[in-house]
């Protein structure tokens, strides 16, 4: 192997390291160095290994040893800190990559601290943003279970709070959104966690409980129990919470041209493509200015 080669997931003595210009073979490694067990012949392929090291140059001079943490340089970062940079990529979530990042960095919290609210439900948060807006269907399929497991983890630990019960329901949606199966299966198990929320704060993120019951209400077929005469009455009674919340405003739309109300449904139309986002639902904004102007069209035909 040429160069220098950063395995995220090899751990020797604890730590992860760069590997440079050696097989993975039987060696252990010790403070950069790789020796082979056995003897005296060990203890000069130890320092041949250092010697090698050095002579690389640029491959791999500047490159810091890796900690136990993926990708993590210096001392190994604490969950608190893991958290912002967590908190800070979300605020950069337009971008795909930084919702990765975002999801290793609250990986690696969770292992160091299993039993962090915080980090549960952001985790799950993460994974729903990811699966709602990566192209790859095998991506989002995952994304959403991850994110189901990790709403899971959060509601056990703080069954009292709602950003667990709200962010488990969004992506038990998310999953119905992608198969049948999903869809079958999840109808009850999003309306008890969105009714949950509304239990304990129904303003929670901009009534954002409220659209998530209309829109279950608003996409279910029939048989499962769609009904559009519902998702206005959720999706209206958000509105006491959600005025500056565009996706609230769009399923609202949507519910109304369902009901032949396009009058209604265009007012929301309006409304949203005049709004001023806010700054932290900007990606969101612009998702509901897409769909408003899909929406729009078909009113039009």
């Amino acid at each position: 192997m040429k160069g220098c080669h950063y395995n995220l997931n090899q751990r020797f003595l604890g730590n992860q390291q760069i590997m440079c210009i050696a097989p993975l073979d039987n060696r252990v490694l010790i403070k950069g160095g790789f020796v082979k067990t056995g003897g005296k012949r060990g203890i000069l392929l130890m320092y041949f290994g250092v010697i090698l090291f050095l002579a690389v140059g640029s491959g791999c001079r500047n490159r810091p040893v890796q900690s136990s943490e993926e990708g993590a340089s210096g001392p190994e970062k604490t969950t608190g800190e893991r958290i912002t940079e967590a908190d800070d990529l979300y605020r950069q979530r337009k971008d795909l990559s930084n919702a990765r990042r975002g999801i290793i960095a609250l990986r690696q919290a969770r292992t160091r601290d299993s039993g962090n609210y915080e980090v549960a439900w952001k985790l799950s948060r993460f994974e729903y943003y990811l699966g709602s807006h990566a192209k790859d269907d095998t991506e989002r399929e995952a994304a959403f279970r991850e994110g189901i497991e990790a709403g899971k983890t959060a509601v056990q630990l703080q069954d009292n709070k709602a950003d667990g019960h709200f962010w488990l329901g969004a992506n038990y949606g998310g999953s119905a959104e992608m198969s049948v199966l999903a869809s079958l299966s999840s109808f009850q198990d999003i309306r008890t966690q969105m009714e949950k929320v509304i239990e304990l704060d129904e303003t929670y993120a901009s009534g954002s409980a409220y659209l998530g019951l209309g829109q279950l209400y608003l996409k279910a077929p029939r048989v499962l129990g769609g009904d559009s005469k519902k998702a206005v009455e959720y999706l209206e009674k958000g509105l006491r919470f959600g005025s500056a919340n565009a996706l609230l405003h769009l399923r609202l739309a949507e519910a109304y041209h369902a009901l032949g109300r396009d009058e209604d449904a265009r007012q929301q139309i309006d409304f949203i493509l005049k709004m001023k986002p806010d700054p932290d639902y900007v990606p969101e904004y612009e998702d509901a200015v897409a769909g408003a102007k899909v929406l729009e069209k078909r009113i039009q035909l």
